[in-house]
């Protein structure tokens, strides 16, 4: 393989051994690709009328940098706009390596053959990287060599590069559909580390869906920040697509007019919801809990519900669906069922038969000192959230909401959540 490094201030030399100039830079094309070909050589102290040189004409890049033809018979190329110039826009810049999850510096660029075409086949981050642009690749081999460590070269496949430049629009557009296919907890740790430009830039092109996803485990700053450098009305869209105790907290964090604003603009179910959480303190089983919750009426069979909880509103919301709560026509709760007895419960018999009918409650005052002791002394993944005077159930309390009194916040985030987005 051969790295960029390696190239750049390199002389260029045509068919016959004449010294054509100095690599300046390396032009790419087509950036989306797997391994975008190499289309041009910048060159710096040239001949005239040799600014760039085509890749079709350049015979090999290591260990010279030779033409095919006589400087004389060389074709002009001229750059149309679209392409990456590799020294300008991509060393020492800032990438997401989409499969490690992480964020890293190119250190050095790798660059491979394929017949006749050369093309850019992934980023060096590692220290090798750069070590081997100082010269000094053989003093960090010896220095490895001595602490008994092994030298390796860790390359970043191009396929899984995301670029951050926000002012890239056509990398960026490639970047966006590499970087949500990565899961939202990865996505929001990298932005903690990204100014509010870059990260504005890098999450526009997101659905409303991805961005909810996402800020739902970024950090408070994180959320603020692109928030609000968004329209209004989408902002408001976002906020219906996450949690609603997420909403609610996202919210409370918001000076009085923002939160009235976004409120307003959210559509009537939604604004409920969240304005309900928002009436109790934050630090009480009603400020932490959220409205969505699987249930079903307390009449049905196993088969009745199973079928209810496939096509109802509710149900399809819930993310978590550990259980399946029993309610009234009132929305008291009747009793509580794992999601798995439901399954496993013969189908023709009543749903009464199988469920708790004493299920460990809390009232939406309780505090969260408290509710997350039930949590823990009962060993449950959500205790539900009960009106004390009307016994009309409001929500549940998960596990990881409960633990937050106990956990830093840092450390919640982190907490795997237990169902499929």
């Amino acid at each position: 393989m051969i790295y960029f490094s390696q190239l750049i201030n390199q002389p260029v030399w045509d068919a016959f051994g004449h010294k054509v100039g100095k690599v300046k830079d390396i032009l790419v094309n087509g950036t989306e690709e797997n391994m975008p070909p190499l289309a041009a050589l910048s060159l710096k102290n040239h001949i005239e009328s040799a600014d760039f040189v085509d890749m079709s004409q350049v015979a090999t890049l290591w260990p010279s940098i030779t033409l095919k033809v006589d400087q004389t018979k060389l074709k002009p190329f001229t750059p149309k706009g679209h392409e990456l110039y590799l020294n300008e826009r991509v060393m020492d810049q800032q990438i997401v390596d989409t499969e490690g999850k992480r964020l890293v510096r190119v250190n050095d660029l790798q660059i491979g053959r394929k017949g006749e075409a050369f093309l850019l086949t992934g980023v060096d981050a590692s220290a090798n990287g750069l070590f081997r642009r100082l010269g000094l690749e053989s003093v960090n081999r010896a220095i490895a060599r001595l602490f008994n460590k092994e030298d390796k070269t860790q390359v970043i496949p191009w396929e899984t590069v995301a670029s951050i430049e926000h002012d890239d629009p056509l990398r960026l557009s490639v970047s966006q559909s590499r970087l949500v296919q990565m899961p939202p907890a990865d996505i929001a740790a990298i932005l903690d580390d990204l100014d509010h430009h870059t990260s504005k830039a890098l999450l526009q092109g997101f659905s409303d869906e991805q961005l909810a996803d996402t800020l739902e485990e970024a950090s408070t700053e994180v959320q603020l920040s692109v928030l609000s450098h968004l329209h209004p009305e989408r902002a408001a869209d976002i906020l219906e697509k996450m949690d609603p105790d997420e909403a609610a907290d996202l919210l409370g964090d918001m000076d009085d007019k923002s939160s009235e604003q976004l409120l307003n603009l959210m559509e009537d179910e939604d604004e409920e919801d969240v304005r309900q959480l928002l009436a109790y303190p934050e630090d009480t089983a009603g400020g932490i809990m959220t409205t969505e919750f699987a249930r079903i009426p307390d009449n049905y069979t196993v088969e009745a519900a199973l079928s209810y909880l496939r096509s109802n509103e509710d149900a399809l919301k819930d993310e978590f669906m550990f259980y399946v709560y029993i309610l009234d026509e009132k929305e008291r709760l009747k009793g509580v069922i794992s999601l798995r007895d439901l399954v496993t419960a013969p189908l023709g018999s009543p749903v009464s038969k199988w469920f708790d009918d004493d299920p460990v409650v809390v009232g939406p005052l309780v505090s969260q000192e408290e509710t997350a002791y039930l949590v823990a002394k009962y060993d449950l993944m959500a205790i539900p959230v009960v009106d004390p005077e009307t016994k009309k159930m409001l929500g549940i309390v998960t596990v990881d909401d409960a633990l937050d009194t106990v956990l830093p916040t840092a450390w919640k985030k982190k907490l795997p959540r237990f169902a499929a987005r």
